[in-house]
């Protein structure tokens, strides 16, 4: 979450595409005799035929009407809201999860309200079709350790943590911390400007938009696993302490804060983004480490939450690489990105000044 596998496409983005139905109309007509007048055999394909067409429209509106409740339960499951409080370390079913907000914010980026829908030519991938098939997904279940236990040591650094960045509210990091909250894939993008040395403008990145939408409908599913499985209460639960994006506190409570998925999308993107721009590698992988650490400043992500975000997106990224699709898209994405920096304005300089400072001052 969503951010759902919608998100963010997730999430990261991205929501549920309109299931277009092509109901074959059969007609068959008797075949005629040698011996019957043409004007007969006229009028008895005639009368056949209008009886097998009422037959095929009889029959066929309860299979679309069948078909339009099968894709309203099957939207409906995708947006399921997530009412109880959550439990810390205690395992639960991998149920969906997605705050009413999020899946508005899903189905906007589906439409292209965002800026990267139907404004420009895609290529087929953008359909938003995961890269893993569900037996390839990294299981973060399996692999992550289960988030710390109140009173353990690293509970006590996580603590520390969101006490310090408490105190650096409506400063320059603060501010930073509430835009990369953003997850649309505008504004993820622009998040990268900096580090790649260029405006990356999704407008005019469209295999690089179809290669992000892909990556999130790949990694968003692990993501809610992992934070369904584990329920980790979030740091500012419970409290009157302030977070960068109040506008979403109650929704935001009512989700598993472990792993920070998103640091997992911030990370992914970072290293695929170092291999489509190797020599802005080291800028690179700084700002996909900042913006997980924006999560500990905005108050929402515990420190280990954000460290084993890092782990999940590199698992993910690893696990996609094994895929012929994603390789493709890679290879479509990095020319796309060669010719783009060509003629790309450079980026805000006091912006990308404010990401180095933060880069400097880490909470970790």
């Amino acid at each position: 979450m969503p951010m759902r596998q919608t998100l963010l496409a997730s999430v990261l983005g991205g929501g549920l595409g309109a299931a277009v139905l092509m109901l074959p109309l059969a007609l068959s007509c008797p075949l005629a005799t040698a011996s019957a007048a043409p004007l007969q055999i006229a009028q008895a394909q005639a009368q056949a035929q209008a009886q097998a067409q009422a037959q095929a429209q009889a029959q066929s509106q309860p299979q679309i009407a069948a078909q339009q409740q099968q894709t309203g339960q099957s939207a409906q499951s995708q947006t399921h809201t997530q009412t109880e409080a959550p439990t810390q370390g205690q395992p639960v079913s991998t149920t969906t999860v997605q705050t009413p907000k999020q899946a508005a914010r899903g189905q906007a980026n589906s439409a292209g309200q965002d800026g990267h829908g139907a404004a420009h030519s895609q290529p087929q991938a953008s359909r938003g079709s995961p890269y893993l098939t569900p037996d390839m997904q990294p299981d973060p279940t399996q692999y992550l350790p289960p988030p710390p236990q109140p009173g353990s040591l690293r509970h006590q650094t996580d603590d520390k943590a969101f006490a310090v960045t408490r105190g650096w509210k409506n400063d320059a990091r603060w501010a930073l911390a509430t835009s990369d909250a953003k997850l649309h894939i505008p504004d993820l993008l622009n998040s990268f400007s900096c580090a790649a040395g260029f405006v990356i403008d999704a407008a005019k990145a469209p295999h690089l938009v179809a290669l992000l939408r892909n990556m999130g409908n790949t990694e968003v599913p692990d993501m809610w696993k992992g934070k369904d499985y584990w329920r980790r209460t979030r740091p500012f639960v419970g409290t009157d302490n302030a977070i960068c994006t109040e506008e979403d506190r109650e929704d935001i409570a009512k989700t598993g804060a472990y792993p920070s998925g998103h640091t997992m999308l911030g990370w992914s993107l970072a290293l695929v983004l170092t291999e489509l721009l190797p020599d802005r590698s080291t800028a690179i992988l700084q700002r996909g480490r900042v913006f997980g650490e924006s999560r500990i400043v905005c108050g929402v992500h515990w420190e280990s939450d954000v460290q084993e975000g890092y782990l999940a997106g590199a698992a993910e990224v690893a696990a996609m690489h094994g895929s012929a699709a994603f390789r493709a898209d890679m290879d479509a994405a990095r020319a796309e990105l060669a010719a783009l920096r060509t003629t790309a304005p450079k980026p805000d300089a006091k912006q990308c000044e404010i990401e180095h400072e933060a880069a400097i001052h880490s909470p970790l």
